[in-house]
């Protein structure tokens, strides 16, 4: 499993299972999921959008909405801070991985001028469409909220009781192997 050190104090690390991924997948699905933490201590930060005091654990799916790669740092980070780091550590790992679906968090030209440095990227951004009233599924968008989605099914990951960022990243990781081993033994 890769590893490398996020600027943001958080790490990255990519999926275990990296070098099963077929050589096609060209796209991924980028998001952000802020959680509370507990009163056991470590990094947190406060994400004024949602009100929330906790972190903030950015994850990256394939179209399929398997997860790729996961960073989890401080709520005060935004998505279109933290997402350089994340896309920089599965660049090698995910080597025609290039186009990035994304929600409007990370539009904006701080975010795409930090890609430009890393390589070649393309980031889509997915809009809500002004006319919609209610909920409206988006396209692409939805494949990263289910993967949040198949993640909260773990009671562990409801709260952040985690002191570190290491053994927070730790149990998403082991929630998506676990997804994957029943998917696995069900075909």
């Amino acid at each position: 499993m890769r590893q490398s050190r996020s600027p943001q104090s958080g790490n990255i690390l990519c999926c275990p299972l990296a070098h099963f991924y077929s050589a096609v997948d060209t796209a991924g699905v980028i998001d952000s999921q802020t959680v509370k933490t507990t009163e056991s201590g470590g990094v947190r930060g406060y994400d004024a959008g949602k009100k929330v005091k906790g972190r903030k654990r950015h994850i990256v799916t394939d179209t399929g909405g398997f997860l790729v790669a996961v960073m989890v740092h401080a709520a005060d980070i935004q998505d279109r801070d933290g997402a350089p780091a994340l896309l920089a550590s599965i660049r090698h790992a995910f080597p025609r991985l290039r186009h990035v679906f994304a929600d409007g968090g990370y539009a904006g030209p701080k975010l795409r001028d930090a890609l430009a440095k890393l390589g070649k990227w393309t980031v889509q951004i997915v809009k809500r469409s002004d006319a919609a009233k209610g909920f409206v599924l988006l396209p692409r968008r939805w494949v990263v909220e289910r993967t949040f989605a198949w993640l909260g099914r773990n009671r562990r990951l409801a709260k952040d009781f985690e002191e570190t960022i290491e053994s927070a990243e730790a149990w998403l990781l082991i929630a998506s192997i676990q997804l994957l081993a029943r998917r696995l033994a069900r075909a």
